[in-house]
């Protein structure tokens, strides 16, 4: 099995993430972080939000972030 590079990381702010990515909001509604249009999304980052949300596997929720953008458009 390949690696393929990670997109997205981490350090990544969330609205970084959403305005390149919108089709990862989902992704982060099912973590539990339903803040992404919030104005703090502008500088906080992906890790930053969601340890501040109470989520405690930040790398799923990264792995699940670039699934969701290596996945193919829906038609």
């Amino acid at each position: 099995m390949t690696e393929e590079k990670a997109t997205i990381n981490k350090d990544m702010t969330i609205g970084e993430v959403v305005k390149s990515h919108p089709q990862t909001v989902p992704v982060f509604f099912k973590h539990g972080l339903a803040c992404v249009g919030c104005h703090v999304a502008n500088w906080e980052s992906v890790e930053q939000g969601a340890v501040s949300h109470g989520i405690q596997d930040v790398d799923a929720l990264i792995r699940d972030l670039n699934k969701a953008v290596a996945a193919p458009a829906a038609a």
